[in-house]
């Protein structure tokens, strides 16, 4: 009977698409293993992890895209780097410079969309929606891309690191609300819908000022959040609990899910400035098995065969190049905030980086018209390009400071 059992488990995750052993036992390996060949080779972990999911994927066929548990896995480890993007601003630093670290990057991102805008027509677009589509598509960042190359160089903390990152942070809200806008209005026309991100960010201001006050009066029972002795780990569960919130209500106002994650990780370190040890823990939970996954997946779940059209491929090719294009010919202006031209151009190529964000966003445009076939196809290679291209050629031009510079007069290890 057991021996029955067994072979029923063995059976019954391929025939219902939720996972099968072989599937998990690469996976399980490759979280583990990835680091250690990227660490030796100097390459980004995410670059191998995504190179891994092309080849069991669509190359050799192992590991099935539409595996449940893959995609539950995969999603949730989205949540977790959109989460631990919002966690990782520094608000403290945003006060003390003031009010120009935000402007700048609202100036920087009315760059990217204002250059796209007048670049989209060489992708033989001229209908105004689809040019409106388009623009705010490619001005958006991968903020799930950004947080990792700038851990990877150890500038998370610098002033270039927040300047990308308040800028990624910027591009991916304001691009995701336009995409969101123009895909409703060109849909529905003007109506109800345009309402729900605004009462979105109004329950955010909401659970603020609660969680503000409650804080203010019991300062001592939110302190137990960021102890690193407590057994049950209340703070983990808090931020868990938040995450969640904010996505279940996204997907009940019907606000990309996405947001409601970075949402909750921004307000979690809006109204907790000094997070302890709680930070280091959420990202060795995110980063050492989940987010990886999600890395995994994006490269399982890329479309080879899609691009097997000439035509196809060179309207991808040409997607590619505006989308690269655009934002290192805009980040050029933070030589005048005072960084090397190197420093600018790493930007631009680290903020053209696109991740499954987009594709879900080009399916959108591709159902209502606003997308050609071809262009959808551009988008979707867009992602694999630039998630293996632009976190290399950033940590080219923007090689990675802190430790081994402090260990080297020591000599020690």
């Amino acid at each position: 009977m057991l021996a029955g059992m067994a072979v029923a488990w063995q059976v019954e995750p391929a025939q219902h698409g939720i996972a099968t052993p072989v599937s998990l036992i690469l996976i399980a390996t490759a979280a583990f293993v990835i680091p250690l060949v990227a660490g030796r080779i100097r390459l980004p972990a995410i670059v191998l992890e995504i190179l891994f999911g092309i080849v069991v994927g669509p190359v050799l066929g192992i590991i099935d895209p539409g595996e449940e548990l893959l995609g539950f896995l995969a999603e949730f480890g989205l949540f977790l780097l959109m989460f631990l993007a919002g966690f990782e601003i520094d608000f403290g630093r945003i006060e003390r410079q003031g009010k120009s670290q935000l402007a700048g990057a609202v100036v920087m991102f009315a760059l990217f969309f204002g250059a796209t805008f007048v670049a989209v027509p060489l992708l033989d677009v001229s209908d105004v929606d689809q040019r409106l589509f388009l623009s705010f598509l490619l001005s958006a960042a991968a903020l799930g891309l950004v947080v990792p190359a700038l851990r990877a160089v150890r500038r998370a903390d610098s002033r270039l690191g927040q300047a990308i990152l308040i800028t990624a942070v910027v591009a991916e809200v304001l691009g995701l609300i336009g995409v969101v806008v123009v895909g409703a209005l060109v849909e529905n026309g003007p109506g109800r819908q345009l309402l729900a991100i605004p009462a979105l960010i109004a329950v955010m201001a909401a659970v603020l000022l609660i969680l503000r006050r409650a804080a203010w009066w019991y300062p001592e029972r939110f302190e137990r959040l960021f102890r690193a002795d407590d057994p049950q780990e209340l703070g983990i569960r808090a931020s868990i609990a938040l995450l969640f919130l904010f996505v279940g209500l996204s997907a009940l106002l019907g606000v990309e899910a996405i947001l409601g994650a970075f949402l909750a990780g921004a307000l979690f370190t809006f109204v907790f400035r000094d997070r302890g040890v709680l930070q280091g823990h959420l990202s060795g939970f995110g980063y050492g098995f989940f987010i990886p996954v999600f890395f995994i997946n994006v490269g399982i779940e890329f479309p080879l065969e899609e691009l097997g059209s000439g035509e196809v491929l060179g309207n991808a090719l040409a997607l590619i190049g505006v989308a690269f294009a655009v934002k290192m010919v805009a980040s050029l202006v933070l030589v005048f905030a005072g960084f090397r031209l190197r420093e600018s151009l790493g930007a631009g190529v680290l903020l053209a980086g696109q991740l499954s964000v987009i594709i879900a966003l080009a399916d959108l445009g591709l159902s209502m018209g606003l997308l050609s076939p071809g262009l959808r196809a551009g988008a979707i290679m867009l992602v694999g390009v630039s998630a293996v291209v632009s976190p290399v050629v950033f940590r080219w031009l923007v090689p990675p400071v802190g430790r081994p510079r402090a260990e080297a007069p020591g000599g020690g290890g």
